[in-house]
């Protein structure tokens, strides 16, 4: 059954909003875990642990938000620019991660893929 459903500019504007916060929320949560220690207490303490899973969460409202307005086929590639975001940050926060020739070529692949399906789906095929 072919769905007559139509992606809205909000629900693209939502998902590449969540992109933005989930990909923070995972930066926060390496910084988590880089001081985590299975102890409770300091688990309720540890800050970057706790505002990367809020910013997950939101994120993750936000996809769910953003599906009802739109095709999942389109949507969720978009979703994907997550790779693009923690690979860009990643060398900022954490200086031991580092972006070589290879990791850019993935990059470009990746905002090529995502531009191509939503190419694809403009022209209803």
């Amino acid at each position: 059954m072919k769905s007559n459903m139509k992606t809205k500019p909000r629900a693209i504007a939502l998902i590449l909003l969540s992109t933005i916060f989930t990909s923070s929320g995972q930066i926060f949560l390496k910084k988590g875990s880089n001081q985590l220690v299975l102890n409770v207490l300091q688990i309720l303490t540890n800050h970057p642990l706790i505002i990367g899973c809020m910013l997950y969460g939101i994120g993750a409202i936000m996809l769910i938000v953003s599906l009802k307005y739109g095709e999942l086929s389109v949507l969720y590639p978009i979703y994907g620019l997550n790779f693009i975001w923690v690979s860009i940050l990643s060398p900022y926060f954490f200086p031991s991660d580092s972006m070589n020739l290879v990791k850019w070529i993935g990059i470009v692949f990746v905002i090529g893929g995502v531009s191509l399906i939503g190419l694809g789906s403009r022209s209803g095929d």
